[in-house]
């Protein structure tokens, strides 16, 4: 299992990118895998640091991933406001770009990256839980 606790700041997404190439790395994930990953807890954790939080302070948040066979367990833990992605609506890919409303497709992104997803607010935190399937050559 690994982990990294980072604080609620944009520039600590170059060390997360780190720590998922790191994992790629020691596990021999395939560079789309990694990519991916990456993708998506960079979509989630800039969503936490731009509208998870009233105050400016320090918050931390954590992730851990771990590798079990064919499969990459994810847990993101931080203490922002209660937010569920899981209750966003999905979006409507067929509306023109003009008519979107903004926001939404990191979200769907993170849906479709990761073959299952559960939310929790536990303990004042909130808590997604996320599951990649891989075959044994590191490709999805």
């Amino acid at each position: 299992m690994n982990k990294l606790s980072i604080e609620n700041k944009i520039e600590n997404l170059n060390q997360l990118a780190e720590f998922i190439e790191g994992f790629g790395e020691e596990n021999n994930l395939s560079p789309k895998v990694v990519f991916e990953l990456n993708l998506v807890l960079d979509e989630l954790v800039t969503n936490i640091i731009n509208y998870g939080y009233d105050d400016k302070d320090i918050h931390p948040i954590d992730i851990i991933i771990e590798k079990k066979d064919d499969l990459i367990e994810i847990k993101l833990i931080d203490d922002a406001r209660e937010f569920n992605p899981l209750e966003k609506e999905n979006v409507d890919l067929t509306v023109s770009l003009q008519d979107k409303q903004v926001g939404g497709l990191g979200i769907h992104l993170v849906k479709q990256k990761m073959d299952e997803i559960k939310y929790e607010r536990k303990e004042n935190k909130n808590i997604l839980y996320m599951n990649k399937r891989i075959n044994t050559h590191g490709e999805k």
